[in-house]
């Protein structure tokens, strides 16, 4: 049996080669199919759509839901890092960084396609300071100082033809000594919720001297209108009249007639939607891409009834979308074309309490038919209709104290969305249109 010995250690050696090869050669064919399930991209296996991971750095962010962060012509959209602001082509997917250093966005402009965005001059964040604003071009990364702002004065839109800035004077000599309100995703949803609404009580409650200021950036002169002590807040210009803004009287919603309009010379004040009963709330408003009709947030009441309301300003029609429980969002949003809606849903401690609502969500709005044979005047009935949802993403992995902010792509294939799902916070797509019918695919 000795004498066999040498030839069965030749024979095991073979046999450990033959396997070193097949698991080498079967990794070669594995590595493949681990870049196709590569965590930034795959199939959500509870809805069949391809979801794709735009940003590489953690911490990366898109922007607030009614903030344009989209070029002119569509083909790159801005987001913020931890060191600045970058682009994405949504394309290519390419990322290349723009500003090197932590600034607040405005917005894209919508004729030049600049980055709009502001740091403050000094370093103590308590003490009253300066408001400057710069704009970047995406493309050349030339930088230009666009105004500088006194102390008390804040800059929050530009115009659509990028001539005016508006925003907020407020007597600083009153303003509480706090930083502003950021998410924090060391804390539980339930602490962000409780320090954002001690946040909003204390300050609704300071009545501070307030009022909205238009600059002029050619010929440099200021227009301040709606003088009061209310809270004014959610500036929005109208995307296509460039001397229409948007703005709320912010608050407890249910405390407030949140929605105004007004023109830059300070006339026309107009209330858009007036609360009708107890604890109606309205708010997260926001444009339509054609500049006529203002959309929001409308409950009937609070926590109860759930509708997307749109005020056409121009012909005075009320549009009032329905939706279930589950599909209550955070922040909604349109398409280019107007025909779809999106929703970035709620986790169920929100207002809806919602028991199946950590969804990313596709509407389509369907009209109520109108078969009534009344001739009384329906001028200022409201037209009702509902929404028909379908599931975009699986976001039960999401901690909603970082609120989604979904939209549309320039395109109209993706909806757009940050996400804490994989422990920091990314910039996230998802496609419209199915992937596959399975609900248990993975690509």
């Amino acid at each position: 049996m000795n004498s066999c010995r040498p030839a069965l250690l030749i024979a095991s050696g073979l046999r450990r080669i033959d396997i070193l090869i097949s698991v080498a050669l079967a990794l070669l064919l594995y590595l493949p199919s681990i870049g196709a399930c590569s965590p930034t991209e795959w199939i959500d296996p509870d809805t069949g759509h391809r979801v794709v991971q735009l940003s590489r750095e953690p911490g990366s962010e898109s922007l607030y839901f009614n903030l344009n962060p989209f070029t002119p012509d569509g083909k790159k959209m801005v987001i913020t890092t931890p060191d600045g602001i970058s682009t994405i082509d949504l394309q290519t997917r390419q990322i290349g960084q723009v500003v090197t250093d932590r600034v607040d966005i405005l917005m894209v402009g919508h004729k030049t396609g600049d980055v709009y965005y502001y740091r403050f001059n000094g370093r103590n964040p308590f003490a009253p300071r300066e408001h400057v604003i710069y704009a970047t071009d995406l493309n050349t990364k030339a930088t230009r100082e666009v105004a500088t702002l006194p102390p008390g004065e804040f800059a929050v839109t530009i115009n659509s033809d990028e001539k005016l800035v508006a925003g907020t004077i407020t007597d600083s000599s009153r303003m509480t000594n706090r930083p502003a309100f950021r998410f924090d995703r060391n804390l539980t949803p339930a602490q962000q919720r409780e320090r954002k609404g001690e946040m909003m009580d204390r300050r609704f409650n300071e009545h501070l001297p307030m009022k909205l200021f238009f600059l002029n950036l050619e010929t440099e002169k200021t227009t301040t209108c709606d003088n009061g002590t209310d809270w004014l807040n959610h500036l929005q210009f109208s995307p296509t009249d460039p001397n229409l803004l948007l703005f709320c009287h912010e608050g407890t919603w249910q405390d407030v007639d949140r929605i105004w309009t007004i023109h830059s010379d300070g006339t026309d004040l107009t209330l858009v939607h007036k609360r009708t009963m107890a604890m109606e709330i309205a708010g997260h408003e926001f444009w339509g891409p054609d500049g006529e009709t203002v959309w929001y947030d409308l409950q009937t009441p609070r926590g109860e009834d759930f509708w997307v309301g749109g005020c056409n300003l121009q012909a005075k029609i009320q549009t009032w979308y329905h939706l279930d429980r589950d599909e209550w969002s955070v922040h909604y949003n349109i398409s280019p074309d107007g025909q779809m809606f999106c929703g970035d849903g709620g986790d169920d401690r929100m207002v809806a309490h919602a028991t199946n609502g950590k969804w990313i969500y596709l509407f389509r709005p369907e009209l109520v038919s109108d078969n009534s044979k009344t001739r009384e005047d329906k001028a200022g009935l409201i037209h009702p209709g509902v929404f028909h949802a379908e599931r975009l993403v699986n976001m039960a992995r999401h901690n909603y104290a970082l609120e989604p902010n979904a939209m549309f792509s320039p395109d109209e294939k993706w909806v757009i969305f940050r996400s804490n799902m994989s422990g920091a916070s990314q910039v996230y797509e998802v496609e419209i249109d199915k992937t596959v019918d399975s609900e248990s695919s993975i690509k």
